[in-house]
């Protein structure tokens, strides 16, 4: 570990710091969902978040954070979308220029909104963004915001959770999908200091997060494609040794579960919810004894999908 673990008390003092500058996301109910599932549903909406994700909590706790030093050289970061969105947003409260490296996967309409909080977009292979981030690192001297891997990002993933609990008493799980593992890293971090466990959701075709954790050894990305694009990435040191901590688990849904609980989230309960974040849906639809009987928190992580490949599903 070269980073200290965020804390409790790290989750609440982000959410003071940015208060004033993301939504409190509503939570939302559907009887229908609950019947088909067997169980209460409570889904924490951070489609409705600020830039359409989650990500707008850690990006601008830790932008916030740093020093005017920092500010002054620009914030740098790689994204296949929802952190670049998200660090671009933070960047444009505080006045300095963000630089965001995306892979060629990205969905156009997150590569739009990025452009729009005014960063500078650097183009590459998703097997490139580490190489291509510390070229711009190196040729500005920007401040790398890591998607995942950043003490400040998971406290401020957290937020949702600490929200969550605020705004449901009683849970018996809290269910958000991973990728790099911030959301769900934050996510546990606040509910076990609750008492309450927490479960992971991925692709099973890139299945890295459960297997890492069943091994107790971090694996690497598969590098499989999936329609969870916000859920390639391999787990980051810090969630890893959070998740291990908290015994968390983690399990996994075929890209078909995953677009056919996209479409039954939309035309049940009218929230668009991209496939990072039916990826929840499909593994309590795909393992319903996971859930069965249960008051369950579960994470919209964003709604953040082109209307072409929407109306495609």
């Amino acid at each position: 570990m070269t980073q200290p673990l965020p804390t409790l008390e790290d989750v609440r003092t982000a959410a003071a710091r940015i208060e004033p500058h993301i939504h409190r996301t509503p939570v939302v109910r559907s009887r229908t969902l609950d019947e088909r599932i067997g169980a209460e549903i409570h889904m924490k909406a951070e489609n409705l978040q600020k830039i359409g994700a989650f990500k707008a909590r850690g990006a601008t706790n830790a932008i916030l954070a740093l020093d005017d030093d920092d500010l002054e050289r620009g914030v740098a970061t790689h994204s296949s979308g929802n952190h670049g969105q998200a660090v671009a947003y933070a960047a444009s409260i505080v006045g300095t220029q963000a630089t965001i490296v995306v892979p060629d996967h990205a969905s156009k309409v997150k590569i739009d909104a990025i452009a729009g909080y005014g960063a500078d977009i650097v183009m590459c292979a998703q097997a490139e963004r580490e190489q291509r981030l510390a070229e711009v690192v190196s040729s500005t001297g920007a401040t790398v915001v890591h998607p995942f891997d950043d003490p400040d990002v998971v406290a401020g993933q957290g937020t949702a959770t600490l929200e969550l609990l605020d705004q449901v008493s009683d849970l018996d799980v809290v269910i958000a999908p991973i990728g790099g593992g911030g959301l769900l890293a934050g996510a546990t971090i606040v509910a076990n200091a609750a008492g309450v466990p927490t479960v992971g959701a991925e692709p099973e075709v890139v299945d890295d997060a459960q297997r890492s954790l069943r091994d107790g050894v971090r694996h690497p990305a598969t590098g499989a494609p999936s329609v969870g694009d916000g859920l390639l990435t391999g787990i980051g040191q810090i969630p890893f040794e959070v998740l291990i901590a908290g015994q968390t688990s983690i399990v996994t849904a075929s890209e078909q579960q995953i677009l056919d609980a996209m479409r039954y989230v939309v035309e049940r309960t009218k929230l668009v919810v991209e496939p990072s974040a039916a990826t929840v849906f499909a593994a309590m639809f795909t393992h319903p004894d996971l859930v069965a009987g249960k008051r369950v928190g579960a994470i919209i992580s964003g709604g953040n999908v082109e209307l072409t490949k929407l109306a495609g599903v």
